[in-house]
This record gives C-alpha cells, structure tokens and sequence, in this order.
C-alpha cells in the first residue's frame, strides 16, 4: 500500500509547529474569543434570563456553557476552510508542480492534508474545553471517567469527519484559484453563512423559516448538536429554553457530516484530477 499521504501529512504537521507564530495564535486566540466574547455574552445573558422561571426537573447550565461548543465548532471550521491555503501557497511557490509530477497518487495530497487539518482541529478543540473548564464551563459535569472518555470520543468523532470535509473544500478552491487574497475573499463569503445561519451562538429554533431550514442542512449545527450531546448531555435548559437530543438525532447528524466528507472528498479529487500546474 502506498503511504505517501503520511509524507504530507507530516510535512504539514512540521510546518504548523515550527512557524511558532502560527501555532501560537492558533491555540490562543479561539480561547480568547471564549474568554472575551464568551463571559461578557454569557453575563448579559444570565442577567436578561434572571427572571425566567426554572423549568423543573431540566439541568440547567449558563449561556458560556452553551456557546462552548460553538466555539469549538466555529474554531474547527475556520482552521479547515483555511487548511487548504497550504496548497496555495506551495502553488504558487512551484512545490505543488514538483509534488503532481512525481510518482505519489494525487489522491494522496488531498488525505494527507486532510489528516493533517483534523489533528490540527483535535489539538484545537482539546485546548478549548481545558480552557473553558478552567473559566467555569459546565462540560462533563456528573460524568464518570469511562463517560467522559466515550463523549471525548465521540466529540472527536465528530469533529474529525466535519474538518476531513471543510478541508476537502478548501483543497478543491485553492487548486482552482491563482492568489492568496482571492482564496481568502471566497473562504470569508463561506464562513460567515456557515456560521450565523447554525446553532453556535444561539438556538436555532427562533429563526425565521428560512433560515431555519438552511440551520438544518449547515454542518455546522450538526457538530454543535453533537458536541453538545457528548459535552452537555441529552437534555438541559440555557437561556430559558429546554434542549432535548436523541441518539437517533445524534446519529443522523454524524452521517450527514460524513456525507457532507465524502461529497466534499469527491469534488476534491474531480479538481486535482483535472489540475495542470505549470
């Protein structure tokens, strides 16, 4: 079996740790965004529902405890949009020629990227909930040590086959664009849709009905459902609403990331197929 994904993946994992300011400011600064945005929306929040009544027999958890797994989410799907930038760059630096003229399959460069985004997005993700612990996230609480190892796997789970897709995504714009600053114009249209049409940052349930239907098809929500799931549990109240999450949910929701993955993985390969790099 060929292994060449393993040298790209490698080569990409060498490079995020070596450029110090890189790896730096990607583990900070989503921390930040949860210790800033996060505490100050959680107060307003907590002091605008003071007055709601309890709903009896529901855990009930803070709004930074809620908008922890969006910003999990949010943090993977902008380190897998912009995973594909590498791509870019060794495109125009004439690496990318080199690589599509040797013998390693093609296919290859799209897994070992891929690889290489997903483990960026678990070491991401894991610095987050030890963070947010830390400034009082309400994650795991009551679990056993055997539950918190089943739902950190099953966030991981998640997590790996939302960013395999974004960054196929990303590898499929980067091989068909010519400049940095026109991949990075095409991947801010795509984030901000992305993200303020989900369930990150508040429910989903109040949104128009159009926005709620496209809240239904977005990845996004399906990850931050099943962060939630694991994190949180099946049931809880933030912010005077009742959140209620089945295992069939749940189950469907990993498909359709696992669909979204491998549509995504296609389109990929269709445009790396099809590539000349001159």
């Amino acid at each position: 079996m060929h292994k060449g994904f393993l040298t790209i993946y490698w080569r990409d994992m060498l490079r995020f740790v070596r450029f110090r300011t890189l790896l730096f400011t990607s583990l900070v600064q989503p921390a930040l965004w949860l210790a800033f945005f996060g505490v100050a929306m959680s107060n307003n929040f907590e002091r605008l529902t003071a007055t709601m009544q309890v709903i009896p027999g529901v855990r009930a958890v803070g709004y930074l405890t809620f908008i922890g797994a969006g910003v999990i989410a949010m943090t993977t799907l902008f380190t897998s949009l912009f995973g594909g930038t590498v791509l870019l760059f060794d495109k125009n630096w004439g690496l990318m020629r080199e690589t599509l003229s040797s013998p390693l399959p093609r296919i290859h460069i799209i897994i070992g990227i891929g690889l290489s985004a997903m483990t960026k997005s678990f070491i991401q993700a894991t610095v987050i909930m030890v963070f947010g612990l830390l400034l009082g996230v309400q994650f795991f609480e009551g679990y056993t040590a055997i539950q918190v190892l089943v739902s950190l796997f099953g966030i991981m789970l998640f997590i790996g086959a939302f960013s395999l897709g974004f960054l196929f995504l990303s590898a499929a714009i980067a091989i068909t664009m010519e400049s940095p600053e026109g991949m990075q114009a095409v991947i801010t249209l795509l984030t901000m849709p992305f993200f303020f049409t989900s369930n990150a940052l508040y429910p989903a349930n109040s949104f128009p009905p159009v926005l709620r239907a496209l809240s239904t098809v977005n990845p996004l929500t399906h990850l931050v459902s099943g962060i939630r799931y694991f994190a949180i549990g099946s049931e809880f109240s933030s912010i005077g609403l009742r959140y209620t999450y089945t295992q069939g949910e749940v189950i469907v929701s990993f498909l359709a990331l696992l669909a979204f993955a491998g549509i995504m993985f296609l389109i990929a390969r269709w445009r790396f197929t099809r590539v000349t790099v001159t």
